[in-house]
């Protein structure tokens, strides 16, 4: 410890990311990225950019990427928000919409990142619990709040929450920000952003990292009434004008526009998840139900830490969460076919042992 450091710093517990080894013939299914690359299309147009150009500022506002998000949401350009990956656009939705007098209302298991903000930014917070399935109960927000966020489909563990449930929600909370962050909604749900011209305290955050496999890139957007994504600029331009650089506005457009690319990674994704459910059932796993691009599993006989040792042995890293309820529980991305079914051979012998 410091003694140079704020007094803050020393109460900070920081987010602890998925690791990132530097391991060859590695099997990396701990970290939820995209198992195919970005769409040609994106690649392309990031060369494009890299030219003489790079000399000068991006532009500050990113309008050729909110007009293209504006135009998939069927919404207006100032109801777009864009930021450098969508854990900045949280960053500065803690501080800039959810910072009150009443507490902030989240989940008990969810994105670890939310209670790390809330110390960071002083923001009083409830975690409200799961129910017994793992799933957020929408009845248990029925009380005097500051805000709600939740992810969805949840992380980590994969529980998709419906539209009506949603909207539920903020009609319930009609008088504070309702966010919505779906990192993974692309892979099973539907998203809220058709809420929002009904719901002007609706807010939903989304990234290009995972079904846009642009993690990378570090590109996210967030999408609202316009006076929500106005107090958003006010916090961005007090803390950075140019979140995005040339190369990550041009790329994220080309995606953005390569429609067909992006909803055929998506179906990948899916049919080798159903592949992946039914292989851990015949294991003896039970996995939670998931709409993500990963899943939730445990193995009644076999403990969690030991599972994820023994396939790390084997040069395949999945996530294992020291907590409470969940710490008998794997997370899994979907990675390819072959991925996949190099770590089902694994965990058949391990079990067989």
């Amino acid at each position: 410890m410091s003694q140079y450091w704020s007094d803050i710093v020393h109460t900070l517990t920081p987010y602890v990311p998925g690791e990132q080894p530097k391991i060859t013939n590695l099997i990396k299914l701990n970290t939820n990225e995209c198992p195919y690359g970005p769409s040609p299309k994106a690649i392309e147009a990031i060369k494009a950019a890299s030219n003489d150009d790079l000399r000068l500022y991006p532009d500050p506002n990113g309008d050729a990427l909110k007009d293209a998000l504006a135009k998939r949401f069927q919404l207006e350009r100032n109801q777009v928000f864009v930021g450098n990956g969508s854990d900045e656009i949280l960053a500065h939705t803690f501080i800039g919409l959810l910072k009150r007098d009443k507490p902030l209302l989240f989940p008990d298991i969810t994105y670890s990142f939310y209670p790390v903000y809330c110390r960071l930014y002083d923001v009083n917070f409830n975690q409200v619990p799961l129910n017994d399935h793992f799933e957020i109960d929408i009845e248990s927000y029925q009380q005097p709040c500051g805000g709600v966020i939740i992810p969805n489909p949840n992380a980590p563990t994969g529980a998709l929450l419906p539209l009506d449930k949603i909207e539920q929600l903020a009609q319930q909370h009609a008088d504070v920000p309702v966010v919505i962050d779906e990192a993974y909604i692309d892979f099973g749900g539907a998203s809220a952003a058709s809420l929002i011209n009904r719901f002007p305290n609706l807010l939903v955050i989304q990234t290009f990292s995972k079904s846009r496999s642009l993690a990378g890139l570090r590109v996210g957007f967030a999408l609202g009434n316009a006076d929500l994504i106005a107090g958003l600029e006010r916090v961005k331009n007090s803390f950075n004008s140019y979140p995005l650089d040339r190369l990550a506005l041009a790329g994220s457009v080309a995606s953005v526009e390569d429609e067909e690319y992006f909803d055929d990674c998506c179906r990948r994704v899916i049919a080798t998840r159903t592949q992946l459910v039914a292989a851990l059932d015949n294991l003896g796993f039970s996995t939670l139900p998931s709409a993500a691009n990963f899943v939730f599993t445990q193995h009644p006989d076999n403990n969690a830490a030991s599972l994820a040792e023994q396939l790390r042995a084997r040069n395949i890293i999945v996530r294992h969460f020291k907590q409470g309820r969940i710490d008998n529980f794997l997370r899994i991305s979907i990675g390819s076919e072959a991925e996949i079914t190099a770590l089902i051979e694994a965990l058949t012998n391990i079990l067989k042992k």
